[in-house]
């Protein structure tokens, strides 16, 4: 994977407490705690993204949707279906 030197600020409370775990060796270098962190808070995000977009589903069209296709093919119960609709109620903000 290639990489690029980015240059960024940080305020000196969070510059010490990235030191502390720099000299605890939870990370061996600033650049890789700072490497981590962000790449965690992108997935978080789009995760989160996810989630948001799948609560603008209206579970009822798509059941329908979902039937009207399976209804050629019959490869999904009535009951399968329902269990994917409850699926996508159980999402957060859903």
């Amino acid at each position: 994977m290639s990489t690029a030197k980015v240059a960024i600020t940080l305020d000196q409370a969070t510059l010490a407490r990235l030191d502390l775990f720099v000299k605890r060796k939870i990370f061996p270098s600033r650049s890789r705690a700072i490497q981590e962190a962000i790449a965690d808070k992108l997935t978080r995000l789009e995760r989160s993204r996810l989630a948001i977009e799948c609560a603008k589903l209206d579970p009822e069209f798509e059941k329908a949707l979902a039937e009207e296709g399976l209804s050629q093919d019959g490869k999904a119960t009535a009951h399968e279906l329902d269990q994917i609709i409850e699926g996508l109620n159980e999402i957060p903000g859903a």
